[in-house]
């Protein structure tokens, strides 16, 4: 028995209610019959969890033991509510409630506010950020858009989280959380915005579940009156729950129990906005006698995605670790994954590009395809690539690179400087094309050292950076090149963008990616730092990217790439590293220790194409006599180690205090220099050096990631600063920025 990926375009209804079963699997019937009680569906990536919920409710309203108008299904988003009252209509079940959560709240509080406090519901805010504009100028504060983003998702997370403005700045410290602001300045503008809410009458998006919680709370009768009318009730991506929302579940149900979840605690990737996986894995706990069915057999993908995904799984930690699934592919075999390093990112993209053109040949679709990655600032090479390519596509989630707000403001400052040339005092001192650059978007919002955490302010930063890289690469290219022929460069490349979108190739961040799928998927910049994302510390927000990675992997059915370039730009250095999460899994790596024993399937391809070939010359290297660790006598081959010459395991001598002053002459010497931190000093090479406290010339030299170069450059300030002097922040003259 198999459940179709694809069904016709007007399916016949069922003629019987036993007919609704047909073509269920054994355990996708389990839960179509499992009408009575509490019930848990653990249901994998792929694997039919909207089929077999769908139909569950339609064979309990066919054979006459649920009646539609008792039934409330609530999802998160208005497409997949949508999708699932068209699945229910198919199966003639028609009359069921399908809504989301806060469609399913408004329409109650809409209806018994007049009985509960009188009058006319406050007006609903479409937007918050105006408001919040002006509750952080009435705290003397005056925020840029993207901060005010920032500061709206975070009154967002507090309010879903059933924090108060009091309370935020502790809940901040228990979480671990990185707040766009200080907690406490938070706090105030939180409770100024609460207080304008009140003085003009309106409620936003989340006071509509808030204020729908306390009149059920409040008010028994109008309680029992909810319950009366929905009497089962379905819960679809129970992982995504919030606080609130289960505060209102629990009250819609009260002290019954035909309660329905259905969730995957491996697709918990939302967890900033307050979603927790907790209530899925508690509900046994919570409901002693829940029938749970796991839903393991996946229809979506092949023998050898499935056999990846399950593998990457297999390398977590943590309670949601504890209760992944191990899914089990119902297709016929598949191409092998393929893994392929690439010498830089433009590579990457054209390599990628050119692939895509050579699937669509063979005939798959451009809808059925599509690109991948961590932050939506990645899609700028892809698309430039894929127009390159003659390929058409579509972003998913996300403007266009030369659409967003900040890039276009970006382009018209360096107009304006193009044109203004030595008579604008922002370009005193930039003598090259990428110091103008770095000099004008400082204006907007670009700074070398990147803002700490996710976010609107983020992703503006990401994007200012996308920008200076390409200077950087077309100064290259270039030589001589002016602003006015970068700024020409900007628009040609904007121009050539304006790509079909009918029947395009998808490209996505993998956020935006959930709850899609494709015949084939490329994932793409795969290497530490952005997979996982540099600002994930904690071990949960490392688990929580790898959970994402999962989510990416999950979306193709057949074709699937994962590649990673070792540099940025062509001719760079080559520092990068592939993904961890990759480690055991990909040919050639080594283990991460692996509870499943899981090896990855498929070729490694070192990406050595035509556009890697006319870039990048190749280089004969002088064979080097292995690293080995000071500590246990190892032999080293991870750059990070060999830097420090231990193994990371290995006890470290690292003098704290001496680390610290170096991180802090590290921050001021790539401010100054206008380079982000790396440039002057890696973490690792800092590390090593704290750890050695070299005296002299000689002693610092050797230490991996200082040579002569930077000996010449920095070695007095840092011989100095291990010597316990003070140091002159200012860098060399003459220090050229590249």
């Amino acid at each position: 028995m198999t459940a179709a990926t694809h069904s016709t375009l007007f399916p016949q209804v069922p003629e019987t209610p036993d007919a609704v079963l047909d073509g269920l699997d054994p355990e996708q019937r389990e839960v179509a019959l499992a009408l009575h009680g509490p019930v848990c569906v653990l249901a994998g990536a792929g694997t039919g969890k909207t089929r077999a919920i769908t139909h569950r409710i339609a064979y309990g309203v066919r054979a006459g033991i649920l009646q539609p108008a008792t039934v409330l299904a609530v999802t998160f988003t208005n497409r997949a509510a949508g999708e699932m009252r068209g699945r229910l209509r198919q199966l003639g079940a028609t009359g069921v409630q399908a809504r989301t959560f806060h469609s399913a709240a408004l329409r109650q509080l809409q209806y018994f506010w007049p009985k509960a406090v009188g009058g006319e519901l406050p007006r609903l805010l479409e937007r918050k950020v105006q408001l919040v504009a002006e509750a952080a100028a009435r705290c003397e504060l005056r925020l840029d858009r993207n901060e005010l983003r920032d500061v709206t998702s975070e009154i967002e997370w507090a309010k879903v989280t059933q924090t108060v403005p009091a309370d935020y700045p502790a809940a901040v410290a228990k979480t671990q959380r990185d707040a766009p602001r200080d907690p406490a300045v938070l706090s105030q503008i939180y409770s100024t915005y609460e207080q304008l809410k009140r003085d003009r009458s309106v409620i936003d998006f989340e006071d509509v579940l808030l204020l729908t919680v306390g009149i059920l709370q409040d008010r028994s009768d109008i309680a029992e009156h909810v319950r009366g009318q929905y009497q089962h009730f379905v819960v679809d991506e129970y992982q995504d729950v919030s606080p609130l929302q289960q505060r209102l579940l629990d009250l819609w149900v009260g002290d019954r129990d035909d309660l329905c979840v259905v969730g995957d605690a491996s697709q918990t990737i939302y967890s900033f906005t307050g979603a927790t996986p907790d209530h899925l894995l508690n509900f046994r706990t919570r409901h002693p006698g829940a029938t749970v069915v796991k839903l393991v057999r996946d229809y979506r993908s092949t023998p050898q995605v499935v056999h990846l995904a399950n593998g990457l799984l297999s390398q977590a930690h943590g309670k949601a670790a504890d209760h992944r699934l191990e899914l089990v592919s119902q297709r016929e075999k598949g191409p092998e994954p393929v893994y392929t390093e690439y010498s830089d990112e433009p590579t990457e993209a054209e390599s990628t590009a050119r692939r895509i053109r050579d699937l669509i040949a063979a005939g798959v679709p451009a809808g059925e395809i599509a690109v991948l990655y961590r932050v939506n600032s990645q899609s700028e090479v892809y698309e430039q690539a894929l127009a390159d390519a003659g390929v058409p596509y579509q972003l998913r989630g996300a403007e266009r690179f030369f659409e967003r707000a900040e890039v276009r403001e970006a382009g018209t400052a360096l107009r304006g400087a193009a044109r203004a040339g030595r008579n604008d005092s922002l370009l005193d001192g930039a003598e090259d094309l990428a110091s103008q650059v770095r000099a004008v978007l400082s204006t907007k919002g670009w700074t070398s050292r990147p803002p700490a955490g996710s976010g609107a302010v983020r992703d503006r930063w990401e994007s200012l950076a996308a920008l200076v890289r390409l200077a950087e690469d077309f100064e290259a290219a270039k030589p001589g090149a002016t602003l006015t022929d970068l700024v020409r460069e900007l628009d040609e490349r904007a121009a050539a963008q304006h790509a079909p979108t009918v029947q395009g190739v998808s490209l996505a961040s993998l956020h935006s990616a959930k709850g899609l799928e494709w015949d084939a998927v490329f994932l793409v910049g795969l290497t530490e730092g952005m997979m996982p994302i540099a600002y994930a510390k904690t071990d949960e927000q490392v688990e929580e990217e790898r959970r994402l990675m999962y989510v990416g992997i999950t979306r193709a059915r057949v074709h699937l790439s994962l590649s990673w370039a070792l540099s940025r730009s062509p001719g760079g250095r080559a520092s990068r590293r592939p993904t961890r999460f990759l480690n055991g899994l990909r040919p050639g790596s080594a283990g991460a220790g692996t509870r499943g024993g899981v090896g990855g399937g498929g070729g490694i391809d070192r990406g050595s194409g035509r556009a890697a070939a006319e870039r990048a010359p190749a280089v004969e290297r002088k064979p080097r006599s292995p690293v080995r660790c000071r500590v246990c006598g190892r032999t080293l081959t991870d750059a990070g180690e060999m830097k420090l010459m231990r193994c990371e395991e290995c006890p470290s001598d690292m003098d704290e205090a001496l680390y610290g002053r170096l991180y802090d002459w590290r921050a001021a010497q790539a401010t100054l220099l206008g380079q982000p931190d790396f440039c002057v000093f890696t973490e690792k090479t800092l590390m090593a050096i704290a750890e050695a406290v070299p005296t002299t010339e000689g002693e610092l030299v050797v230490i991996a990631g200082v040579g002569n170069r930077k000996l010449s450059r920095f070695g007095a300030d840092v011989l100095a600063i291990c010597a316990g002097e003070a140091v002159d922040d200012r860098p060399e003259d003459g220090v050229d920025e590249t």
